[in-house]
């Protein structure tokens, strides 16, 4: 599913001077990058040696960071993640939104197997200990065992409902058939689901739509846009309270729930610009 109500508005200009920013940038961050694959893997070799995972996480923490200042964003957070396992949810505006909650949030994305073959993006998401799951009913049984295994061992894993990425000013109803894997008789007793609303505030004399990417964009220019033109942009993470699965009859209830507290809380950043009068 493919959002596009809305047609992307032509891309600016980088300029000499975008262009140059842009290039420092790529530069920057493809160093940083390679210290921290290194880095990483000996932290990895040394979890297999003592049975950690924290020093793996702090590793991909830290590249995070370095990702959204690469994308000239300044992260604010406002309320608490979490302290125990569980599921994050959270709405989807963008490609540097991987960055931006990995930074802000001690997760694990959960995403369809497909993407594990993807070109670079497949290699990131196994790197930063993506779960993936399979569509198919024979492994039900399996993922959920590995589910119910990674939230009580304290893991949180994050994923966007919408299953669809918007133009930032607005979010699609969630899918409820994501909650289903949470929502199942052996997890929905120990399933405790956060809702977090992700907002971005382009700079100055920008779009609104500016961090936004959907419907056909493509993401090299796209991602070259940001790089050369993103200076004083904002993103905020806003933690709500957690949702008990059990609480909730059904997985659509627990989605619509979600959705309702997601959106909530993008109106609020947003103020009267919010949706689709904006």
């Amino acid at each position: 599913m493919t959002w596009n109500e809305i047609e992307p508005e032509p891309l600016p200009r980088l300029g000499v001077i975008g262009g140059l920013r842009m290039v420092v940038r790529v530069i920057f961050f493809a160093i940083i990058t390679l210290v921290l694959v290194i880095i990483w893997a000996l932290a990895m070799a040394l979890e297999k040696l003592t049975g950690g995972q924290r020093l793996s996480g702090a590793v991909v923490r830290l590249w995070a960071r370095a990702g959204h200042i690469m994308a000239g964003l300044r992260l604010e957070l406002t309320g608490e993640e979490m302290k125990h396992g569980g599921a994050i949810v959270a709405n989807h505006s963008t490609w540097c939104d991987i960055f931006v909650l990995h930074s802000a949030a001690h997760i694990h994305f959960v995403s369809k197997a497909e993407v594990a073959a993807w070109p670079v993006i497949g290699w990131l998401a196994r790197v930063t200990g993506t779960l993936f799951i399979e569509r198919r009913q024979t492994a039900a049984k399996r993922q959920q065992a590995q589910l119910a295994e990674r939230i009580s061992g304290g893991d949180k894993l994050c994923f966007f409902p919408e299953a669809t990425s918007s133009d930032g000013l607005r979010v699609l109803p969630f899918n409820s058939t994501l909650f289903g894997v949470f929502h199942t008789k052996e997890l929905r007793e120990l399933v405790w689901v956060q809702p977090v609303t992700v907002t971005y505030f382009p700079p100055r004399g920008r779009s609104r739509r500016f961090y936004g990417w959907w419907g056909d964009m493509d993401f090299g220019p796209h991602a070259l846009m940001i790089l050369g033109l993103s200076v004083g942009g904002r993103v905020r993470v806003s933690f709500h309270p957690p949702l008990k699965a059990a609480d909730y009859p059904t997985r659509k209830a627990l989605a619509l729930a979600a959705g309702e507290v997601v959106r909530a809380g993008l109106q609020r950043s947003l103020g009267d610009g919010y949706g689709e009068s904006a």
